[in-house]
């Protein structure tokens, strides 16, 4: 044997000393047969869907499993469910399907469901695939849902970071200019012509979700969460500088092709904006006192302080505080439900009320860009009615 022979041999035995033992490694990482997946659910044209949904698939190769976990889950026969609807109370919990089960739904009612598979250690994903196990136990499933800060998104955010014995790293998925809570709210509503939800939402919720989101809070979006795992980096290995993106592959499981909605023209903006303006015309008789006029603004002060004592009794009675700080109670006074019956009586104190309500009314419109809650602008031709109201009432 020759001299290069004999090196040539040396290298190889180089070589394999340390390629072999990355080998065996690789070996013992997927030697485990699982395999572990983020779902994300497009949304869908009603309400509950419009946001999208997110779930956790777990394949196992050694005995052919494949089940997703879904953190999405209530009960539609609780005889209380609206009023803990109402209460922020909602009790949600976590079951289990075949994914052959689950997905139909989405095929059926065209919405595209993208899987991203994660790039996690064998240890990882048996101790991940325990803890969603024990989870979904029935002594330990259910949950206080809230849908900023503890959904079927947030959740697995919280499971798949705090389960890994790797070092899990979201880098960040902002924009340049932050959005908060309301604004990534509105892009949905927005997207999906969610025109008068958008408004009710705006009504009842609060200046608390006019808090500029962190990159961990924008994740309560199931969008959000797969941009969150597709930034995020994993470290596999103790030497810090091999971090590995945390999404192995992406693939989608049902394609559906982007479709633009047509806006419809029986939208807040218009509909409040006629509203206001037959209302304003109607109500002025000789100096705004005639039975016309009187039995309109009765009408219009009493639904509106109503609205205001649904404003307050949610901002008293929820359990989360989404709905507190709502400054739509400014010009929806709940107090108008008692002023309304005495419309059209001589009485001092009536006057003196309707002059506050059309001064706070008409701060409320010049300052209506500025203020720290983002106000609809779908009711500032309602806001200008009761403020003119305000102010004949004052006089009369």
């Amino acid at each position: 044997m020759n001299s290069g022979s004999r090196l040539l041999i040396r290298v190889l035995c180089v070589l394999l000393c340390f390629t072999v033992p990355t080998v065996k490694a690789l070996s013992q990482q997927d030697s485990c047969g699982l395999n572990i997946s983020v779902l994300t659910c497009a949304p869908g044209p009603d309400l509950y869907s419009v946001f999208g949904h997110s779930a956790i698939r777990v394949q196992d190769a050694r005995n052919g499993m494949d089940i997703t976990f879904n953190y999405g889950t209530f009960d539609y026969d609780d005889p209380s469910f609206y009023l803990k609807f109402m209460r922020g109370e909602m009790r949600y919990y976590l079951s289990y399907t075949s994914t052959a089960d689950f997905l139909p739904e989405y095929r059926l009612t065209g919405r595209a469901v993208i899987e991203q598979r994660l790039q996690l250690t064998c240890a990882d994903k048996e101790k991940l695939f325990q803890a969603l196990r024990e989870n979904a136990a029935e002594e330990n499933r259910y949950y206080s849902y809230s849908f900023l800060y503890d959904n079927c998104s947030t959740r697995i955010r919280d499971i798949l970071a705090k389960q890994s014995r790797s070092l899990v790293r979201f880098n960040n998925i902002l924009p340049a200019r932050v959005p908060t809570f309301r604004n990534m709210i509105h892009e949905y509503l927005h997207r999906g012509e969610q025109h008068w939800s958008q408004l009710g939402i705006d009504l009842l919720l609060g200046a608390n979700i006019d808090k500029k989101v962190t990159n961990t809070q924008a994740m309560f979006l199931p969008d959000y969460l797969m941009k969150g795992f597709d930034s995020a980096q994993i470290l596999l290995k103790p030497d810090p500088s091999s971090l590995q993106s945390i999404v192995q592959s992406k693939s989608h499981l049902y394609a559906v092709p982007l479709v633009d909605l047509e806006m419809s023209w029986f939208n807040p903006y218009l509909v409040i904006t006629a509203l206001s303006m037959l209302l304003l015309v109607a109500s002025f008789g000789k100096k705004g006192t005639t039975r016309t006029a009187v039995y309109i603004d009765r009408v219009l002060f009493f639904v509106t302080g109503m609205l205001g004592l649904l404003m307050l009794g949610l901002w008293l009675g929820r359990q989360d505080t989404v709905c507190q700080n709502n400054m739509n109670l400014i010009w929806a006074l709940p107090l108008h439900t008692i002023a309304a019956f005495y419309i059209g009586r001589q009485q001092r104190w009536l006057r003196i009320y309707f002059l506050i309500s059309g001064t706070l009314g008409a701060l409320l419109l010049l300052g209506w860009p500025w203020w720290p809650q983002q106000l609809n602008n779908s009711l500032v031709p309602l806001v200008m009615l009761l403020t003119i109201r305000s102010f004949v009432r004052s006089k009369t």
